[in-house]
């Protein structure tokens, strides 16, 4: 049976069509109207019923970041989407012909990546995507972890940082403060306008802090720019350094980093190792757990959004 995956990015709306052997059959991409929440479900339904066709779909899967609660129905929280208590899935299957099943972002992608990814073959796997935020997906003895209320699995809402930076949750020293795309960009900002000889080629580039773009910033990095470089060094420590708590409380075979920053690869994992390795409780006698890049990256949200819809409440 057919079973199509949504993915609701803060930039990027990205749908497929996957059969019963989970080979994508179609794909598709739009812009996200991120502040315009009519719009928003009125794009998300176009693409389903674009992907559906004139072919007989069995379930939909839809992932959005935020907490999702514990039946797949309403997204509870969206700091992205200003979604609060958004009864989403009544409201896409009001338009549609077929079961929806509403899934966080980050557990969609993470499930993807255990089932067909960097994951495949193991039990425990931890996945931290590391993009606009810091998301989290837990996989424990097969199955995917949501907690009690559905909303488990917040990586970057860990507190790291005491009294830190505000998040947009609401609190303070959060890790997405520290080790996100919007992170990096921030130190990268706060680089320049320290004014030190390590930031005169970002200077360059911009002209001013402000003007500073995620996209300036990783061509930097690809072209072994020092004061780049160092920023996502610092990146990579941060987020280590939250990893090795987590191995410590959860005890994965793997940790798998996904994400739109993950596409730096060794660039990015080499100081999460280090980091991880001097932060590690216990450190030479636990079992060393294999950290690696995600392989599906930006198709991994759609494609375990419609796996876990295939599964329905089996998976829940």
């Amino acid at each position: 049976m057919l079973s199509i995956g949504i993915d609701i990015g803060g930039t990027k709306i990205a749908g497929c069509l996957i059969d019963g052997e989970d080979k994508v059959l179609r794909e598709e991409k739009v812009a996200t109207p991120a502040q315009d929440a009519k719009a928003l479900l009125e794009t998300i339904v176009k693409m389903i019923v674009s992907l559906k066709g004139e072919d007989e779909v069995g379930s939909i899967g839809v992932a959005a970041a935020g907490f999702i609660d514990a039946e797949g129905s309403s997204v509870r929280y969206s700091p992205n989407l200003s979604w609060r208590n958004e009864p989403l899935k009544a409201k896409i299957e009001e338009q549609i012909t077929g079961e929806v099943f509403i899934e966080n972002d980050a557990n969609a992608a993470g499930w993807a990546e255990y089932r067909f990814g960097a994951g495949r073959g193991s039990k425990n796997m931890v996945m931290v995507t590391v993009g606009t935020g810091v998301g989290g997906a837990i996989v424990s003895n097969g199955k995917l972890m949501r907690g009690g209320f559905g909303i488990g699995g917040e990586i970057g809402h860990m507190r790291f940082v005491p009294e830190g930076k505000i998040c947009g949750c609401g609190q303070r020293g959060c890790l997405e403060q520290y080790g996100s795309g919007t992170a990096l960009l921030n130190m990268a900002k706060e680089l320049v306008l320290s004014g030190k000889p390590e930031a005169k080629n970002l200077l360059s580039l911009c002209g001013s802090a402000e003007d500073l773009t995620g996209a300036m910033v990783y061509q930097a990095i690809l072209d072994g720019d020092q004061g780049a470089l160092g920023c996502l060094n610092q990146l990579g420590e941060n987020l280590g350094a939250a990893i090795a708590s987590i191995v410590a409380l959860l005890d994965p075979e793997i940790v798998v980093i996904g994400g739109g920053v993950s596409v730096l690869g060794e660039t990015l994992l080499a100081p999460i190792r280090k980091a991880y390795l001097e932060h590690l409780p216990a450190k030479g006698f636990r079992p060393e757990i294999k950290l690696v890049a995600a392989e599906l990256v930006n198709d991994a949200g759609a494609i375990g959004a419609a796996d876990l819809a295939r599964h329905g409440s089996h998976s829940r």
